[in-house]
């Protein structure tokens, strides 16, 4: 009976910590900023289990049947909180105060659940045992949660099983604690029925957990959802209207099939075909292969690089065949070598030959993790990876619409010590889009460009240096790790849009 009591703590904690991360995850998915979703919900979920653990001293009487109501309710609202929110972010204009109403909600039942259970103990452990024991098993149950979140949970089932999942764990505590304290339940029948209710509901919602994201994402997208995939790192959703396939990583549109051309041919062919006879090339980001797509048409390039963080993404555009097709199978080419790491720490540890030529074709700096990747000290560890009269070419968001954001790339590079040449094409999907070139030498645009393009021509590059009056340079900081500023300019900017 010892081992099941303890076990229950352990459980109970590793559901805690699971819905408090479910949470944090969904929310930055979905807003963006994972540094500011993540304190914030912590911080909100940690008061509401301090308000929980107050609350707990006007529960009295029958404490065993108190505790296994506490735990169906969280197996009920954990369980069922990210198809909630979910749904909430897809058909409410008020997703905001339901995720932090949820949030304090989940928070004050599971800070109900252990002052509860150290009451019901204390009768069977001197009070040092009860303190210890309870503790240890309760913070070996939020690590074995941490533990398995990124690892197994995000990637194998998705946010809205793995909440539905711990449900079930809190409503299986409830069913077995009615016959661990059998003597203490004169009712014991009801809550076992109760709980039985629980687990059906959740069971349903766990077959179903398809349809559910299937009715979300289906009113969050226009067109239709083809294919959807949540990794370690990102929800990949892929959309298709008639020949139209659009790619969006956390609800942020990646590309539009349609034009997608001009933007990949903007972001390699000024700088590559600018540098005489380039043999290696490098690829960060870009892991759907577009960019590698338009460096294959140089015949000379012996060899491409392309370093992307998530391996589900870089399979998905090399095995997928409408994806394959699109990327005219450039993932397969035996020139591409296909490395799935932290691009920043990639490049810090890089100990091979400088390349000729560096794509940066990163989603854009919507939160801290991918501001560190526009960042001096990213700018400045580049320099090893580039020889002597080499170049790097930069995607940097909308010099329109996110004009302080574009121009702080642009000093960042300057402040690392690039020559950064700042150009702009026009992306139908997207507007106005910047790129900087990063050069260690002398730039000439380039008089010849490779066969088969279908936006760049030479006489047009002289354009697209060029800016109108609109676009023209802002003031604007750099953006360093220790104080990434290009991400509070992009949400100011992009937020500002949005509303």
């Amino acid at each position: 009976m010892t081992a099941a009591l303890f076990l229950s703590v352990f459980l109970i904690a590793a559901c805690g910590l699971i819905y408090e991360l479910i949470a944090g995850t969904l929310a930055s998915y979905l807003l963006g900023d994972s540094v500011l979703q993540f304190s914030t919900i912590i911080g909100t979920y940690l008061f509401a289990m301090g308000v929980g653990s107050w609350l707990s001293r006007y529960l009295g009487g029958a404490l065993v049947a108190r505790f296994i109501a506490i735990e169906l309710m969280v197996g009920l609202v954990g369980g069922f909180s990210s198809t909630i929110l979910f749904l909430g972010f897809a058909f409410t204009e008020s997703f905001r105060l339901l995720l932090y109403g949820v949030v304090m909600l989940v928070g004050i039942l599971v800070g109900l659940e252990i002052p509860l259970l150290m009451r019901i103990l204390k009768e069977r452990f001197q009070f040092k045992d009860l303190v210890a024991n309870v503790l240890t098993f309760d913070y070996l149950g939020a690590l074995g949660a941490s533990i398995l979140f990124p690892i197994l949970l995000v990637p194998k089932l998705g946010l809205v099983r793995s909440a539905i999942l711990f449900g079930l764990l809190n409503a299986a505590v409830a069913l077995w604690s009615t016959w661990l304290f059998a003597r203490e339940l004169p009712r014991k029948n009801g809550l076992r029925m109760a709980s039985f209710v629980v687990i059906a509901a959740l069971c349903a919602g766990f077959v179903g957990a398809d349809r559910i994201n299937t009715l979300a994402e289906s009113n969050l997208y226009a067109d239709e959802i083809i294919l959807t995939r949540s990794t370690r790192y990102q929800r990949i959703v892929l959309t298709r209207w008639h020949d139209d396939l659009r790619l969006f990583l956390n609800s942020h549109l990646q590309f539009s099939s349609r034009d997608e051309y001009r933007y990949h041919e903007a972001l390699v062919h000024p700088g590559l075909a600018a540098i005489e006879a380039p043999r290696r090339v490098l690829v960060m980001g870009g892991g759907d292969g577009l960019a590698v797509r338009e460096i294959l048409r140089y015949q000379g390039v012996q060899s491409i690089t392309l370093v992307d963080l998530d391996q589900e993404m870089t399979h998905l555009f090399r095995d997928h065949e409408l994806l394959r097709t699109l990327n005219s199978e450039s993932l397969r080419s035996p020139k591409v070598r296909i490395v799935n790491a932290d691009a920043f720490v990639w490049l810090d540890g890089m100990r091979e030959a400088p390349f000729d030529f560096v794509v940066i074709d990163f989603p854009d700096p919507t939160n801290f993790s991918l501001g560190k990747l526009y960042s001096t000290a990213f700018y400045r560890m580049l320099h090893k990876a580039v020889r002597p009269g080499g170049m790097v070419a930069v995607q940097s968001t909308s010099p329109l619409f996110a004009r302080q954001s574009y121009w702080c790339i642009v000093e960042s590079m300057k402040q690392a010590g690039w020559r950064a040449l700042p150009y702009h094409v026009y992306v139908p999907s997207f507007g106005e889009w910047g790129y900087v070139l990063g050069v260690t030498g002398a730039y000439e645009p380039p008089q010849a460009l490779p066969q088969g393009l279908r936006f760049l021509t030479p006489e047009g590059l002289a354009q697209v240096f060029d800016f109108p009056r609109d676009m023209e340079p802002v003031e604007a900081l750099p953006n360093r790790l220790n104080d990434q500023v290009l991400v509070r300019y992009y949400e100011k900017e992009w937020g500002a849009i949005a509303r």
